[in-house]
């Protein structure tokens, strides 16, 4: 993330809201090529973890970021609607909050996942009514935490309706749409919500302490692998939701 340093958001510590932010493999070419050239300050080292882990930083930034605006409190209910990879890594952060954790997906596969890799208790089919289910999972009350992780427009709109009075929703997902929602019912339980956008060179720091000490462990998450040579024809099965793909790495021997 190379944003500029001098604007009201860089000086207030929030480079990630920078407005002539430029994200390396999305607005300037990333890393594959054979020679990239980087500040220094944007160089995070570990001297424990594997290639494999240090992979997955970035994309643990996103959900590490999205839970740190969140402020959970220990042991209220969260729910992280979508259990994509960025779901994952909300779950993930939340649950080292000691937040309550629910997932709520369409994909059984995905779902199944975030019960086997994160231990999940608490996963909801979103194609069964999830509104009933999750009022009993919580005595009526609904989640104090809901994080939308879809990037769907259906699916965040409807996030409006879970949190419980003076709960907050955290939009992880990105749509290029407009998100509505109803607003006396907004107005009636005084919800907050909030942006989440990529993340910051302290949430590195952090991830990686968490993963070197244990306390995040993402192993598990690369599902699929490719060599240089063979990574143009394992790219579409990779976007195939019928692969399982969770992440799947480029490796250059």
């Amino acid at each position: 993330y190379l944003e500029c340093g001098e604007c009201i958001a860089c000086r207030r510590g929030r480079t990630n809201c920078c407005p002539n932010l430029n994200v390396l493999g999305v607005h300037t070419d990333g890393g594959m090529r054979e020679i990239i050239s980087v500040p220094v300050g944007k160089l995070h080292k570990s001297a424990s973890l594997s290639l494999d882990q240090l992979a997955l930083v970035e994309t643990l930034g996103i959900g590490h970021h999205a839970v740190s605006r969140a402020q959970i409190e220990p042991g209220e209910h969260v729910l992280v609607i979508g259990a994509g990879p960025i779901g994952l890594t909300v779950t993930a952060f939340a649950q080292e909050a000691q937040g309550h954790v629910s997932v709520m997906d369409v994909n059984a596969g995905r779902l199944a996942f975030a019960g086997e890799a994160l231990g999940v208790e608490e996963l909801i089919d979103a194609n069964d009514d999830p509104a009933d289910r999750i009022a009993q999972m919580t005595d009526g009350n609904g989640p104090t935490v809901v994080f939308d992780a879809t990037g769907n427009p259906a699916s965040m709109n409807a996030a409006f309706q879970y949190p419980a009075a003076t709960g907050k929703l955290v939009i992880v997902g990105l749509a290029q749409t407009d998100v509505t929602f109803d607003d006396p019912q907004f107005h009636r339980r005084e919800l907050t919500i909030y942006a989440t956008r990529n993340s910051t060179g302290a949430d590195f720091r952090r991830i990686i302490g968490l993963l070197e000490d244990g306390s995040v462990d993402v192993r598990s998450w690369i599902t699929h692998r490719a060599g240089i040579d063979d990574m143009i024809d394992a790219f579409p099965t990779w976007i195939d939701p019928a692969s399982g793909t969770v992440k799947a790495v480029v490796e250059v021997a």
